[in-house]
């Protein structure tokens, strides 16, 4: 199997797919260190190359006997088209001079009563590119979709950060428009099942999911899964696709080279005019996945110690919808992060101490006021405050209740994460951490790192971001030197009691 665009959206969740399979794989790439990060990366073949050298693709083809082509060139400016029709003509000439038995292609969804030339360049391009692969002499399967449902997907980013963000919208008329959307498990299951067609299916099929919306029900949709109060829509005629690219590039971080042909690929209502693939990739028994699964799965993070999102192949059935540490660095929605680092003249064991023994009696080695101050506030809203303390002096588990925190995750001696309790618009979490200092810094001394993460919930969260990060240099830096300077004076056995607190830290153990 071959996999072109296998550090894209797809191709990274494809891949696993197959491999879990039993599938050996090879994937082009452009660029092979971008594939490092993949936790498959040391079980597929991968060849450096591009669609458009003919040197490399002969290359990457040589054996192979399923070819998915799964890359175009939309970002790449306003010659995408003849950029994406040259790819596509090479491809399919040396698929066929290879021998390749079958290419699998994603195209877009078309409808079916507009002419090819009348469509917006990024849809024209995509069923010219099917068209060219159907012609190529190799049997071709294209699967034409319209909106993917899944984390990482730039069609459901937009929808994502367009509902999250503003909570009134004046809107383009596009918003009125029909479409079918997909999620991407069903995406998935469909190009696995295109490769084992028989070698006389040669044509184009309509993929998409059991719901036909427009795009002001999928904002309104996605509220209601995402917990934020119900969107007030107003479509106007002024705004025209043009101009709702540029609006879309104030308001959401998607790329304006990628939002604004999507943008203009929805004045054309895209909905599947026949549902043929079924006769070969039979619905599983409980259905294709419907609009608000698609969304939940969309919408949930798994954490690791680094507090990102994370992805693998096991029988995870929503897995492939959730974002992947390789996406792009504006997809998943909004993670805000202070980060704080120092070096300390002192033992990493010293500085764990110190990070053990925060909260509670010891404080939190910030301006105590500050801490106090948001404390009140959040028992007046409902929440807990700082009256919980701390259970143990001595030792955190995880579970424990640490003021208005929970302890998340501990990696003794080197990570402790806290996740906030306190009421806010969104998701908190603190990281506190240790490890040695490089032996040319100090071969003695460690270096903390510190970390503030909010993920905001609808508009409020990010009001709330905005209006609290000006005073972050005075409450987590005056945090970060103080727990350092905490740590030095143990090494050097001093006393180590925190700002403010009334008692000195006391060693785990």
């Amino acid at each position: 199997m071959l996999v072109t665009g296998a550090t894209g959206y797809l191709g990274g969740r494809l891949v696993p797919q197959l491999l879990a399979a039993g599938r050996p794989v090879r994937c082009l790439a452009r660029t092979p260190a971008k594939l490092r990060d993949h936790p498959w990366a040391d079980r597929v073949e991968i060849v450096r190359g591009d669609v458009t050298d003919e040197e490399s693709l002969r290359a990457a083809l040589a054996g192979v006997k399923v070819a998915y082509y799964l890359v175009h060139a939309l970002g790449t400016g306003p010659g995408f088209e003849a950029t994406d029709r040259r790819a596509a003509r090479l491809f399919g000439r040396l698929a066929r001079e290879a021998g390749v038995r079958r290419i699998v292609y994603l195209g877009g969804l078309t409808p079916a009563d507009v002419p090819e030339r009348d469509l917006s360049p990024h849809l024209r391009s995509r069923a010219e590119v099917g068209r060219i692969l159907l012609d190529s002499g190799v049997p071709t399967v294209v699967l034409r979709a319209a909106v993917i449902i899944g984390s990482g997907s730039a069609s459901f980013e937009m929808l994502r950060y367009l509902t999250e963000r503003l909570p009134v919208m004046v809107t383009p008329r596009w918003v009125r428009t029909r479409i079918q959307p997909i999620a991407v498990r069903d995406v998935l299951r469909y190009l696995l099942g295109a490769a084992d067609l028989p070698p006389e299916v040669n044509r184009s099929f309509d993929i998409g999911g059991p719901e036909v919306l427009t795009y002001r029900g999928m904002m309104r949709r996605y509220a209601a899964v995402a917990g934020l109060p119900r969107r007030v829509i107003v479509p106007v005629h002024v705004l025209t696709p043009r101009l709702s690219s540029h609006w879309i590039g104030l308001v959401t971080p998607v790329p304006g080279s990628i939002a604004k042909p999507l943008v203009e690929s929805l004045r054309h209502e895209v909905v599947c005019a026949e549902n043929d693939i079924t006769r070969w990739i039979p619905d599983p028994p409980e259905g294709p996945v419907d609009f608000d699964t698609a969304l939940r799965w969309a919408l949930k993070r798994i954490h690791d110690a680094e507090v990102d999102t994370r992805w693998s192949s096991a029988d995870t059935p929503g897995a492939p919808s959730e974002p992947l540490p390789t996406d792009p660095a504006w997809t998943g929605g909004s993670l805000y992060t202070d980060v704080r680092q120092r070096p300390v003249n002192a033992p990493p064991e010293a500085v764990w101490r110190v990070i053990e023994g925060i909260g509670g009696d010891n404080g939190w080695y910030s301006l105590p006021i500050a801490w106090a101050a948001r404390g009140v506030l959040d028992r007046l809203f409902g929440g807990v405050g700082l009256r919980r303390g701390r259970r143990d002096a001595e030792r955190l588990r995880v579970g424990d209740s640490l003021d208005f925190w929970r302890v998340e995750e501990i990696e003794p001696g080197r990570l402790l994460r806290l996740r906030a309790e306190m009421r806010l618009p969104g998701l908190a979490w603190l990281e506190l951490s240790v490890e040695p200092a490089p032996a040319e810094d100090s071969p003695a001394g460690a270096r903390y790192r510190q970390r503030a993460l909010f993920h905001p919930h609808g508009l409020a969260g990010h009001l709330y971001w905005w209006s609290v990060s000006p005073w972050h240099a005075l409450v987590f830096g005056s945090m970060a030197r103080n727990i350092a300077a905490t740590a030095e004076r143990a090494g050097r056995g001093a006393p180590t009691g925190a700002p403010g607190a009334p008692d000195p830290v006391r060693p785990a153990g």
